[in-house]
């Protein structure tokens, strides 16, 4: 096992950044998330323009083994592609049985997470609530609101993450903004494997 020894670390409540820049966050822009919008065109554009971040995370330099804690922040900034609301790459773990937990810190948005055998499930996240994602789901933070969603999370130090699945098939469902409310939709994008 890992030699980690004790140590605290600061993390803003409402930004989600360690101030002291011990941990160094790692962005994510339209451009490394283009495909995953469902209006391709629009994500382009973006990504060919501005190419706007969409989150940053800081995740802690720690051994990916059994017995450690993962923990850091995401901060996933508020705006949409098309009428799709900003959001992460969003992962199922290596591990699939690998739970994870999230806590609102600020901002408003949700959770979208979907088994590999088709469940699909939408949390709304506020300042001060804790959200519990069982193994076996793939999850991706939605950003909902106008400002910055800031959440902090913890997961088994080696559950390891796989983006590709999500990159290949995409989620089931998207969030867009219907008269000015989130809506789970159907995914025109979504990719059965036969």
């Amino acid at each position: 096992m890992a030699d980690v020894k004790p140590f605290v670390l600061d993390f803003n409540l409402l930004t989600g950044l360690c101030e002291s820049g011990k941990v160094k966050p790692t962005l994510r822009h339209v451009s490394n998330m283009a495909a995953q919008f469902a209006d391709h065109e629009a994500a382009q554009a973006l990504a060919a323009g501005e190419n706007p971040l969409l989150y940053e995370f800081y995740g802690l330099d720690l051994p990916e083994e059994s017995g450690v804690l993962q923990f850091g922040t995401t901060k996933l900034y508020p705006g949409k592609v098309g009428d799709e609301y900003y959001m992460t790459k969003g992962h199922f773990h290596t591990i699939l049985d690998t739970s994870e937990v999230y806590y609102c810190l600020s901002g408003q948005g949700g959770m979208l997470m979907e088994t590999p055998e088709g469940e699909v499930d939408w949390k709304e996240m506020k300042p001060g609530d804790a959200l519990y994602v069982p193994g076996r789901w793939a999850h991706r933070s939605v950003n909902t609101g106008s400002e910055p969603l800031v959440m902090f999370f913890v997961y088994r130090g080696d559950a390891g993450h796989d983006y590709g699945t999500i990159e290949e098939k995409g989620y089931r469902k998207i969030v867009v903004e219907r008269d000015g409310k989130p809506v789970l939709l159907d995914n025109p994008k979504w990719v059965t494997f036969s």
